[in-house]
């Protein structure tokens, strides 16, 4: 998957060069975690309004997406400014390197974080409580690798947060679906990032930073492939309880087959393809929606 190159033509290139940074502080470049992010929010969306969402909120909910991993991309590089420095493939990350200051980008934080929840303001009251608990889990997130070896479950409560969100904008209402839904994304969410925490399992364990990748060990691949095969079997679980068509199941399917794939490409456990093996999943996300939309629209 391609990086997103940034260009700023006309500016001053003092202005220009701040920006640049700051988009590299909040990983415009790498979208991979926007689309990781956006996906179950899409699955809900789409779920919840029965095919048609209210334009909106999925306006509302397509930007809150951007901003919110944008704004977890800064406290990241906040919470992890001295591990960073450690690692190769990170101490030349703006905040490491010292290119821009720590209070710049906890002021990077703040403004998206508001700016994503301005938006929110825009929904119903029910929709506007349960935000509070998304930017708890996105500003605590960053911090659990020092404290416990499930990082990686964390970050599938934070980046899951948006499906109840997305039905209580929809519906104000939480029913089961909501909630298994939520479940899956966990599950995804832990497979798929315990795939990237393998890349950096040396310099973790050098640096006493805990996950996944280090409680697993040698049975990583079977772990990450359990959470994949319970994420799937949640997904027919959703399926079977809303009565989905054969084009949902042929979605799931194609999603079950890059997971598979995803095994191959770690099997010898080099980063550089545990690497690729994480990034593929931004398909196995696509795969899924497209079976939602299959369904909906073949009715």
């Amino acid at each position: 998957m391609k990086s997103i190159r940034l260009t700023l033509p006309d500016l001053p290139p003092e202005l220009s060069s701040k920006l640049s940074l700051y988009a590299q502080l909040i990983r415009f470049d790498k979208p991979i975690g926007t689309y990781l992010l956006l996906w179950p929010t899409l699955w809900a969306l789409t779920i919840a309004a029965q095919g048609a969402p209210d334009g909106w909120l999925l306006f509302v909910f397509v930007c809150g997406v951007f901003l919110m991993r944008s704004a977890g991309c800064a406290i990241n590089d906040y919470a992890d400014r001295d591990l960073d420095l450690n690692v190769a493939r990170t101490r030349e990350r703006p905040l490491t390197s010292g290119k821009i200051t720590t209070s710049e980008a906890l002021v990077v934080f703040a403004v998206l974080a508001l700016l994503a929840f301005l938006l929110v303001l825009s929904l119903n009251r029910f929709t506007i409580l349960l935000s509070f608990a998304g930017i708890l889990l996105a500003a605590s997130y960053p911090y659990m690798k020092r404290f416990h070896y499930l990082p990686q479950v964390h970050l599938g409560l934070a980046f899951g947060w948006a499906v109840p969100m997305a039905f209580a904008a929809q519906t104000e209402a939480l029913p089961k679906q909501a909630w298994l839904l939520y479940v899956a994304t966990i599950l995804w969410a832990v497979a798929y990032d315990t795939m990237y925490s393998m890349v950096d399992r040396d310099d973790d364990l050098k640096l006493g930073v805990k996950s996944t990748a280090i409680l697993f060990g040698d049975y990583d691949r079977l772990m990450v492939g359990l959470f994949q095969l319970m994420f799937v079997i949640a997904l027919v679980l959703i399926g079977l309880d809303l009565g989905f068509s054969g084009f949902y199941y042929l979605g799931l399917s194609a999603a079950a087959l890059l997971l598979i794939y995803q095994q191959f490409l770690m099997a010898d456990r080099v980063p550089a393809h545990c690497f690729l093996a994480f990034l593929n999943n931004h398909w196995v996300g696509a795969a899924v929606f497209l079976g939602i939309i299959g369904h909906y629209y073949s009715i």
